[in-house]
């Protein structure tokens, strides 16, 4: 028979298990931890899908209860540690990821891609409000980078906060450069009826890809795997 497939260790419970390499707790001590290092920006953190998460590792035994715990008139704490086969999971999982690049299917390429559907003026006001918030999770990474720095946390540790400040950078310089492709009138948009807000058919801007295999990979802006010549 051939090897048995590992079971898929989900980011919510590569946190959990990564918290459990460094020592035996129970989950809701888990949670203030995930969130008192600010992890709940890199996965969602809720009380029930992290329990649900570590039952889910109990289940497939890469964890297992370590005992039983109760504090004054509190409910009953388990804490569970990691087994060896959550520790070969873990950093397999690690491994895969970084290995290879999946397609994490964001939003805002899906709405980019049908951004013709909305009017110029709305569609250069929406970008700029969008380079706003950006802006703002930009200055809150940046004050994550100064208060680890100033505490002298080893970069290991924190190697995420560069990376997620230097995409912020990246989507803020597209987004503004393609709102001054947009706000100068470099790329022709589709019209609409000032009355109805409804889309005009242009009869005399008719887009063609030239052949139908180039169709789907234009339509797509060339993401994926271009097709054979």
């Amino acid at each position: 028979m051939g090897q048995q497939a590992r079971p898929a260790v989900t980011p919510l419970g590569i946190a959990v298990l990564a918290l459990l390499e460094e020592r035996p707790m129970h989950p809701y001590e888990m949670f203030q931890l995930l969130i008192a290092r600010r992890e709940d920006v890199l996965v969602k953190v809720r009380p029930g899908s992290l329990y649900h998460t570590v039952a889910r590792l109990a289940e497939q035994q890469m964890v297992q209860a370590d005992g039983v715990d109760r504090d004054g008139n509190r409910p009953e704490r388990t804490t569970y540690r990691i087994t060896e086969g959550g520790r070969t999971a873990l950093r397999a999982r690690i491994a895969e990821i970084v290995r290879y690049p999946a397609p994490e299917y964001p939003m805002f390429p899906v709405a980019l891609a049908e951004l013709h559907n909305l009017p110029l003026a709305e569609v250069i006001a929406l970008l700029r409000e969008r380079v706003g918030h950006l802006e703002a999770d930009r200055a809150d990474v940046a004050t994550m980078i100064t208060w680890a720095d100033e505490r002298r946390v080893p970069r290991r540790y924190v190697v995420t906060l560069p990376y997620l400040h230097a995409m912020l950078d990246a989507e803020i310089a597209w987004v503004n450069g393609f709102l001054d492709e947009l706000a100068g009138g470099a790329m022709p948009w589709e019209t609409f009826d000032a009355h109805t807000g409804t889309r005009e058919t242009d009869h005399h801007h008719v887009w063609s890809s030239g052949t139908e295999a180039a169709a789907p990979v234009a339509r797509r802006g060339a993401i994926g795997t271009a097709p054979p010549p």
